[in-house]
């Protein structure tokens, strides 16, 4: 499908809806401990609202394979079927441990681009490197040691490297990697889980504070990254990890056939994309969903990486009161 018959402007606020519809469905599971619950009622509304879309839409990033969730699965079809030929990618509960546990950071994702215009990531590791926008190409690379890496962007920030702070998923495989950013007197924030928010943070330094994200975590949640890099500008390098053969047939399926390409955010997403998320519990990027008497209340970033156009969208939703309604 031709990039031309992608028209985002037009389907962007539609996609914030269906973000927005996913935060809402979890807000009841915030801190109930209930991770399976919270993300079914996220998968649901997201699902419902995106079937409501004119679009011709295959989610190519989603809960799974097919035989391992019964929907938004890698491959289904959503939307009306009567528009555009998109591919989708999408996480209904980015973090559905931070939101049983009400903890930071949680959010709704998605992003939606022409057809062929986001990798096919199977559903194993990546090694990934982001930074923000700003710097020339290559300032880091993945070749690079941890080490150097944060060297590497002090000088082209012309600071030292104590003033430079690493996001960094919190794990025993990382261990040694963190060992290594402490000879440099990096600051590092560990975070628990959502290394999508986690590559955003890059982008949005003023805001979050991060200037650098690296380690290992799913490679589809890389893709989606990429997706919000595309629109808010930065850089990020991924390679896919693998830890045995079944893992790398699932690559072969999903059409890779050189696993030791290094991927750019352009390889990860080659076309235009939209982007949005919705928090559902206060983070660094957005703030999560309040409650007030008859209103639940949301905030949305909306992007769009043709235009490099970033929205911030409130929605306050009246709570239904009805017996069996939300609420």
């Amino acid at each position: 499908m031709a990039d031309k018959d992608f028209n985002d402007r037009m389907l962007s606020l539609g996609l914030a809806r269906v973000s927005e519809a996913a935060a809402l469905a979890s807000a009841h599971w915030i801190g109930r401990g209930d991770e399976k619950a919270a993300d079914q009622a996220a998968v649901n509304a997201m699902r419902e609202q995106l079937n409501r879309l004119d679009i011709a839409g295959t989610v190519v990033i989603g809960e799974g394979e097919r035989d391992e969730a019964p929907m938004l699965y890698i491959g289904e079809e959503v939307g009306t079927q009567n528009g555009p030929e998109v591919d989708i990618a999408l996480d209904p509960l980015e973090g559905t441990t931070l939101t049983a546990k009400d903890m930071p950071n949680a959010l709704t994702v998605i992003a939606m681009g022409g057809r062929g215009s986001m990798l096919h990531a199977p559903d194993v590791y990546m090694e990934k490197l982001a930074i923000g926008p700003g710097f020339r190409p290559g300032v880091v690379t993945m070749d690079m040691s941890p080490a150097e890496r944060v060297s590497a962007l002090a000088a082209a920030k012309g600071v030292s490297t104590h003033d430079i702070t690493v996001c960094v998923l919190e794990r025993p495989r990382h261990e040694d990697m963190i060992a290594e950013l402490r000879t440099t007197g990096c600051a590092i924030r560990l975070i628990t889980d959502g290394d999508v928010a986690g590559v955003i943070h890059c982008a949005d330094a003023g805001r979050t504070g991060i200037d650098m994200y690296m380690g290992s975590g799913g490679a589809p949640e890389g893709v989606l990254a990429a997706a919000a890099l595309k629109c808010m500008g930065g850089q990020m390098f991924g390679k896919l990890v693998f830890r045995n053969d079944d893992e790398k047939g699932r690559a072969r399926k999903a059409g890779i056939a050189n696993f030791d390409r290094v991927y750019t955010r352009d390889d990860l997403v080659t076309g235009d994309v939209i982007f949005a998320a919705t928090g559902v519990t206060d983070g660094s990027i957005l703030p999560g969903i309040k409650r007030e008497p008859g209103y639940l209340t949301t905030e949305t970033i909306l992007m769009r990486s043709k235009t490099g156009s970033l929205r911030r969208m409130t929605y306050r939703n009246p709570v239904d009161r009805s017996p069996g309604g939300r609420g």
